[in-house]
Formats: structure tokens, C-alpha cells, sequence
């Protein structure tokens, strides 16, 4: 009597946590399809909003689209921090962008005002505060991909961009929405890639476990 060969067995509960990941995957993938089209409503909102009539500058995140690059302004009570990120004046030239931290009272969360771009990230600008009006918009993005893509990212701050400059500087280039990305096509790309790949991975796991018992 010959030895039959075992029948490949799939283990049920690794299976049914892969299966799970890649559910989860896909569903990650379909919101973000649904996210980019919620994206480009938005982008289309934002704009027409600079010619639109002035509001009141948001004092926390998240910056609705009804209200991104509507004018607005704001008084910085005084300057208590500065942040330099590369950026594009209002004449088209490339610079440093200076983003000056402001406190607004004795309590609260504070202003971001991008001030003017200068031609060089190690030079403060010498402006200390006052009113000030320009477009709202929000503070450069530096979220890691990964909780972008999977939405758990903090919303990014509301941020003032100046209509003129302080000495030494130049005025920043208003906001547009063309600058502003919308990367969900890609997300979902991203993430159907590893729904497939986990798939691939897991068939390959089977495959060499099923090789080693009936070997």
C-alpha cells in the first residue's frame, strides 16, 4: 500500500487576520477614492474665495473650505517664535518664508502669520506684532505620510498669509488652489498595492509551509 500525500490544509485563524488586513486595506482604499472628490469640491470652493468678502480668522483647526484663502486678519500681540520653510514671494521669485508665532492674548492657542520671504532662512525679520491682513490658509504640512494616508493625521493650524511685507522682506504669494495637493488618487492606489502585496505574501507563506509538511 503506497503513502498518500497530505492534503494542504490552510490554517483558519492566520487566514482569517489576513483576511481581515487586506478587508481593511481595500476599505482604506475605496474612502480615499471618496475623499478625492471631496477634495476637488473643496479646491473648487477655495478658488473663488480671495474675492470674496472678509471674515473672521479662524482661532482653531481644522480650516473649513468655505473659509480657505478668504481674506481676514489678525493682531499678533507679540512674536514668540519664528519658523522658516522654503516659499515663493508675490513677484514670483523663490525664497525662505518667514512664519512668525504669535501669541494673541495671555491664553490661547496663538496666530501663525507668514510675514514675507527673504533670501536668507538665518535672518529674523525685525517685526515684533500689530495688525495685520492677508489671506487665511494653513501651516505647511510636515504629517507623516502614513497618517495622512490613513486619515489619523492632526488637522493642520490656521495661518495668516500677509498682504505686505515688513522691511527687509518681500510679500508672499497668495494663496492659490492649484498649490494646494490632492494626493487621494494616490492613497488609494497606495493602498490597493498593499492589499495585493499582503495577498501575495500570505500565498507565498502557504505555499512554502504546505511544501515543508508534505516533504
Amino acid at each position: 500500500m503506497t503513502d498518500q500525500p497530505a492534503k494542504a490544509r490552510i490554517p483558519l485563524i492566520p487566514t482569517i487576520l489576513v483576511a481581515l488586513a487586506v478587508l481593511t486595506m481595500i476599505g482604506l482604499g475605496i474612502w480615499q477614492f471618496q475623499r478625492r472628490a471631496e477634495k476637488e469640491a473643496a479646491l473648487a470652493l477655495a478658488a473663488a474665495n480671495p474675492g470674496r468678502p472678509a471674515v473672521a480668522f479662524p482661532k482653531l483647526p481644522p480650516v473649513e473650505p468655505e473659509i480657505l484663502f478668504r481674506p481676514s486678519s489678525v493682531h499678533c500681540l507679540r512674536v514668540v517664535g519664528w519658523r522658516v520653510e522654503a516659499g515663493r514671494a508675490a513677484d514670483g521669485t523663490s525664497g525662505y518664508r518667514h512664519i512668525a508665532e504669535c501669541a494673541t492674548g495671555a491664553e490661547g492657542p496663538g496666530v501663525l502669520i507668514a510675514v514675507g520671504v527673504g533670501q536668507k532662512p538665518d535672518d529674523t525679520p525685525d517685526w515684533t506684532g500689530g495688525q495685520v491682513a492677508g489671506w487665511i490658509s494653513q501651516e505647511p504640512d510636515h504629517r507623516a505620510l502614513v497618517t495622512r494616508i490613513d486619515g489619523k493625521a492632526p488637522p493642520l493650524r490656521p495661518m495668516l498669509i500677509a498682504r505686505q511685507a515688513p522691511a527687509g522682506l518681500k510679500p508672499v504669494a497668495p494663496p492659490s488652489a492649484s498649490e494646494v495637493p490632492n494626493n487621494h488618487l494616490a492613497y488609494a492606489v497606495q493602498w490597493f498595492f498593499f492589499a495585493a502585496v499582503a495577498v501575495g505574501i500570505y500565498i507565498l507563506a502557504l505555499r512554502r509551509r504546505n511544501a515543508v509538511k508534505t516533504a
